[in-house]
């Protein structure tokens, strides 16, 4: 079997300007990086809507990964297929995941992005830029402890770590300034990967430049001695970082398999932040194409309950359908019967057919199909076909779809046959935007904050209640003192299950979620509400990706994955 890599490699890739002037865009709103990418300028915000607007989720991850960015890649291949111009919109990836564990984020076998490795590294340097941006806001502010002045900034309060694109687990936790004084004032920070940066949030959420240079201009750093704020603007930093990520605004172009358009821009953190791509690259598609496919992060509950309540409301756009894609192994897992480890080898057992196990799987299915019928939105389930499937595991996962309110329940086998592989896909999900979609949002603008985070919690994940601790308590009546409590709540819990808790799998009921504290990212225009422990900087397993990956004396790129 041919690896992802191989598969990519083996395409007869298009000029980009081709790519660009099939789809409808105009050869003067590109800036080309070599033959097979291209920046892209933007649209207004109010640009004529053409396309259907459409969103790909996944139910409760587990760390054997169910292919949602392979069937959004896929989806919009085999949406070409039937004849229409559809376009892709999706993050940029990591470095970190890709030289970790987890690997690339191009789709996968004959649904991908290509150039697949310059997708997976660097790309048009995006994610550099927002780093530079970062880290300069960052020597900015201990230049200021160091020489002193106004804002008089409490050392102990600066809330603005570092970033590095990366996992490195050993920066976590840090103390700088230290050797004498001319290395400036000691005090504890630490790093963080470059997708948490609160930049990569702010980059996927403004309109255009000029809002970029606003949002970043409200990011708050630390706070005075006295208990106010400190933004960017107050230390005459924000121009600056602006002009690092000029270019950062216009999203890149390139293609999948088919030759279709992929639009790739921004890749924030789908706990801390919103984990979804850019709004710009949404409507530069959405004014072209005829179907626009995106993907949220994670499951219904994270990726998109804030695609919803946090980037719709952003941009006013609203989507048509979604896409719910789920396998037969990750069902079985949320049985609660296997202990699946990142990096280790799935239980022989997940591969043979047991639908007893997989019944008591389905409740996860049940429980995200609720979550976005709620939000008034039609849903498709696809189920992502492996070899070791049987075709009555899938029509029991169909059958138990269509009884819980999807508008479809089909199968796909987009890996192996590309677009060709989801046509039956495809059709459900034209026919599904043709269905009454009336997105409602969890909460109001003009709630409370603790009305918000009860809201998601009981309406959303299925909680019985919340249990705010007493640092919670105070951050949110300092956000109302200070006149922000009007923005939404991004909420900052585990992916791996419906609560707060991973160990607890399929539809956890009776449970209460515990909020420890509740921080703000008020250039990003929102509140993360901290549920437990959440990882800001990863960690690198015992045999990293990066063994496998090297590069021959001609330039070919190996061991990508």
């Amino acid at each position: 079997m041919l690896s992802d890599l191989e598969i990519a490699h083996q395409a007869s890739l298009r000029h980009v300007v081709d790519v660009a002037a099939e789809a409808g865009i105009d050869n003067g709103a590109l800036e080309a990086y070599g033959a097979y990418k291209a920046k892209i300028a933007g649209v207004p915000r109010d640009a004529p809507v053409r396309g259907k607007y459409i969103v790909v989720t996944a139910l409760t991850p587990t760390p054997l990964g169910e292919g949602k960015t392979l069937t959004t890649v896929g989806l919009g291949q085999a949406l070409r297929a039937l004849g229409s111009n559809a376009f892709t919109c999706i993050r940029q990836p990591s470095l970190g995941p890709v030289f970790g564990v987890k690997g690339g984020a191009a789709g996968g076998g004959h649904s991908q992005v290509v150039p697949m490795e310059d997708f997976n590294l660097h790309l048009t340097g995006d994610a550099h830029a927002v780093s530079s941006a970062h880290n300069l806001c960052a020597a900015v502010i201990d230049n200021h402890l160091h020489h002193g002045g106004v804002p008089d900034i409490d050392p102990h309060a600066v809330t603005w770590r570092r970033v590095v694109d990366i996992s490195d687990r050993v920066l976590r936790e840090a103390v700088v300034g230290l050797g004498g004084r001319s290395n400036g004032v000691p005090r504890e920070t630490g790093w963080d990967i470059t997708a948490a940066s609160e930049l990569m949030a702010v980059l996927a959420l403004a309109d255009d430049l000029g809002d970029l240079r606003s949002r970043i201009g409200r990011i708050v750093v630390g706070a005075t001695r006295d208990g106010r704020p400190v933004t960017t603007e107050d230390l005459e930093v924000a121009g600056a970082m602006t002009v690092l990520m000029r270019d950062t605004v216009k999203p890149t172009l390139m293609q999948n398999l088919a030759g279709g358009p992929v639009l790739v821009h921004a890749g924030p953190f789908a706990n801390i932040a919103h984990g979804n791509s850019s709004i710009i690259a949404d409507r530069v598609a959405l004014a072209h194409g005829d179907h626009v496919v995106t993907e949220s992060g994670f499951g219904a509950d994270m990726g998109f309950e804030k695609f919803i309540n946090i980037k719709c409301r952003a941009s006013g756009l609203a989507p048509d359908c979604a896409v719910l894609v789920c396998t037969v192994r990750a069902l079985k897992t949320h049985s609660g019967r296997f202990d699946i480890r990142p990096g280790l080898p799935p239980d022989p057992a997940l591969m043979r057919e047991d639908l007893d196990v997989l019944r008591e799987g389905l409740d996860n299915l049940r429980a995200h199909i609720a979550i976005v019928r709620g939000f008034g939105v039609p849903v498709v389930v696809t189920v992502n076909r492996f070899p070791s499937d049987t075709d009555a595991e899938h029509d029991l996962i169909c059958h138990a779809a269509l009884e819980s309110g999807a508008s479809a329940a089909v199968t796909h086998t987009l890996h192996t046959d590309g677009g060709e592989g989801g046509v039956d896909l495809a059709h459900a999900v034209v026919r599904a935007c043709e269905e009454p979609s009336a997105p409602v949002r969890t909460y109001e603008d003009g709630e409370s904050l603790e009305a918000k985070i009860a809201a998601i919690a009981t309406g959303v994940y299925g909680a019985s209640g919340v249990e705010l601790s007493p640092t919670a308590r105070r951050a949110i009546e300092m956000y109302d003192r200070m006149g922000y409590e009007q923005l939404p709540v991004c909420m900052a819990k585990t992916h791996l299950s419906l609560s707060h808790d991973p160990a607890l799998k399929g539809w956890p009921t009776g449970w209460v979620l515990p909020v420890r504290d509740v921080r703000l990212s008020a250039g990003a225009g929102f509140f993360y509400a901290l549920c437990g422990d959440v990882l800001t900087m990863p960690g690198l397993p015992l045999h990293p990706a990066s063994e496998g990956i090297d590069i021959d004396a001609e330039g070919n790129v190996k061991g990508l994955f």
